[in-house]
C-alpha cells in the first residue's frame, strides 16, 4: 500500500471517469439540475451535520466547500458566528436562502478569496478534482481548527450507472472512493478521525427529459436514445409531480481532522 503514489492513482481514476461523465462538466449542468437536487436532498437524514457537532459553537465561523443549495451551510448558519459558501454553480447559489451571517461566493474552491475559518467542510465535492492535494491543501491552510470531507465509498447510485449495466452490461469506469480520501491523506502525513454513514439516495427529475439529460451525462460513449427511454421509464417512478430513481442504499465517510498547520 506504501509504494503506491495515491495522488497519481487519483488523477489516473479522475482522468479516466472523465470521458464517461462529460455531460456533467458542462456549467449549466447543475444550473439545470438546481430545484430537482435540492427537493431530493432536502429530506435526507443529516447525519454529517452530527459529526460536525461537537466543534460547532455560537463564536466558530465556517466555510463550506461547494455548499450547492446549501444543506449544510443554512442549518450549520444559525449555530454559528458566521459562515461563508462556495459555490460555483448559479443555479445552486439561487436555491440557497439569505441569511444575515452568510457570505455566498460564485467561485469554484480552486479560485475562490475566503478568509480563514474555524472550521471548513466539503460534501461530495472531490469525485472530479484532478488536484486533489492542491485543493486538500487550501481547505488546510483555511482551516484554522478542523476540517471535514465527506465522500461515497460505494459506487454513486445513478440512473445512467444502471441503464450502463443495462444496456453495455458495465458501470463505466468508478469515481474516487472515500477509501482513496483516506489512503491519500495518510500520503500526505495525516491520519484523520473517520465515520462511516449509510443512508438512501434518491434522484428526482422534474420530467423525463430532464432525467434522460442526466442519464446520457453519465453513460458516455454508446448511448442509445430509444433503448435508454425505455429503460428509464422501467427505472423511474412518478411522485409529486416528479420522477423518481430509487439508487437504494449508499455508504458514505467522513474524514475529519485538525490541519497540519495550526
Amino acid at each position: 500500500m506504501h509504494e503506491i503514489d495515491w495522488a497519481q492513482r487519483w488523477q489516473e481514476i479522475v482522468a479516466d471517469r472523465a470521458s464517461l461523465a462529460a455531460g456533467h462538466t458542462d456549467p449549466h449542468y447543475w444550473d439545470r439540475r438546481a430545484k430537482s437536487f435540492a427537493r431530493a436532498t432536502a429530506a435526507r437524514a443529516d447525519e454529517f451535520i452530527q459529526v460536525i457537532e461537537p466543534y460547532v459553537s455560537p463564536r466558530k465561523t465556517l466555510v463550506d466547500v461547494g455548499a450547492g443549495a446549501g444543506r449544510h451551510a443554512v442549518p450549520l448558519a444559525d449555530r454559528l458566528e458566521w459562515v461563508t459558501a462556495v459555490e460555483p454553480s448559479e443555479g445552486m447559489r439561487a436555491q440557497i436562502p439569505a441569511r444575515d451571517n452568510m457570505t455566498v461566493i460564485a467561485s469554484v474552491w480552486e479560485d475562490a478569496e475566503v478568509a480563514q475559518a474555524d472550521l471548513v467542510i466539503c460534501s461530495h465535492v472531490l469525485y472530479g478534482v484532478a488536484d486533489p492535494v492542491g485543493f486538500i491543501s487550501k481547505m488546510n491552510h483555511t482551516a484554522r481548527e478542523r476540517v471535514f470531507v465527506m465522500m461515497r465509498e460505494t459506487e454513486l447510485p445513478h440512473a445512467g450507472a444502471e441503464l450502463r449495466r443495462r444496456l453495455l452490461g458495465d458501470a463505466g469506469p468508478r469515481m474516487p472512493r472515500f477509501s482513496d480520501l483516506f489512503n491519500l491523506l495518510v500520503q500526505m502525513g495525516t491520519a484523520p478521525d473517520v465515520h462511516f454513514l449509510t443512508y438512501p439516495i434518491m434522484h428526482r427529475y422534474a420530467d423525463m427529459e430532464d432525467a434522460l439529460i442526466d442519464a446520457r451525462g453519465m453513460f458516455g460513449q454508446g448511448w442509445d436514445e430509444s433503448a435508454g427511454r425505455a429503460a428509464l421509464q422501467e427505472l423511474l417512478r412518478p411522485d409529486d409531480g416528479e420522477l423518481v430513481f430509487d439508487g437504494g442504499l449508499a455508504l458514505t465517510g467522513v474524514a475529519h481532522w485538525r490541519p497540519p498547520e495550526s
